[in-house]
């Protein structure tokens, strides 16, 4: 879980609370079509030439160039969905609450990239069935999205993938306090991103986007993958969606 180490900017310590930060304004942006949050719209888009932009407020955090410096560690996150009657869901976990950093914060399955780990995928699986239990073969590997450098000085590589019937969750007490799904449209909807800005004790400032579903709170680096991800689905929709 590599965006939930202490963050340098204070912004990981015990006394900060992400939910009480002001909220500022950010462009309004068009919901998505039902049919773009479908597994078959995903994968199409995937094998499709999709020219899209990232998030523009955090461009310069996005695919951060291959020369990095000494301090910044690469690593990568499982992005899980899952079929239900419903629709697609997304698989989260939350931190185990007695945990020095971070404790009870929302993220996705994923760490650190070993020395024995071949690429991001492998890190992704690896840490995914660590961490949830879920085995490798119950993950279809959908594609990549652009990795993103967080605050703690990871490297962060996202890698979508559906998990499979059959799969079971046995999470990891030690790190794992609860393994939970939100449905994929809520996360989608534009209108539930929320942006915060905190002001640190050093006078500079950060942004960083928040959604919120029921009593779960999910915000930093894995909020803005969410909302990186919705913009590559959006501009995918004119190219495999009647719009």
């Amino acid at each position: 879980m590599p965006h939930q180490e202490s963050s340098p900017d204070g912004t990981g310590s015990a006394g900060f609370d992400p939910r009480a930060q002001p909220l500022v304004q950010c462009s309004a942006l068009p919901g998505l079509q039902t049919g773009a949050t479908r597994i078959d719209f995903i994968r199409a888009a995937f094998r499709s030439s999709v020219r899209w932009q990232v998030e523009p407020i955090f461009t310069k955090s996005f695919e951060p160039g291959t020369t990095l410096p000494k301090d910044v560690r690469r690593a990568a996150v499982l992005v899980p969905l899952v079929q239900r009657e419903s629709g697609l869901h997304v698989i989260f976990t939350r931190r185990a609450d007695h945990l020095h950093d971070h404790a009870g914060q929302i993220s996705f399955p994923g760490g650190q990239i070993e020395p024995g780990d071949e690429n991001p995928v492998a890190t992704a699986m690896r840490e995914t069935y660590e961490e949830i239990g879920v085995e490798p073969r119950y993950v279809s590997v959908i594609g990549t999205q652009p990795s993103f450098l967080t605050s703690t000085r990871f490297v962060m590589t996202p890698i979508i993938g559906e998990l499979l019937p059959g799969f079971v969750i046995r999470s990891d007490d030690d790190e794992v306090a609860e393994v939970f799904e939100v449905p994929l449209n809520v996360l989608m909807d534009p209108q539930l991103h929320c942006l915060h800005l905190v002001t640190l004790p050093d006078g500079s400032t950060r942004r960083y986007f928040s959604i919120t579903w029921q009593s779960y709170f999910i915000w930093g680096a894995t909020a803005v993958l969410l909302r990186n991800f919705y913009h590559y689905l959006a501009a995918a929709q004119p190219l495999l969606l009647e719009v």
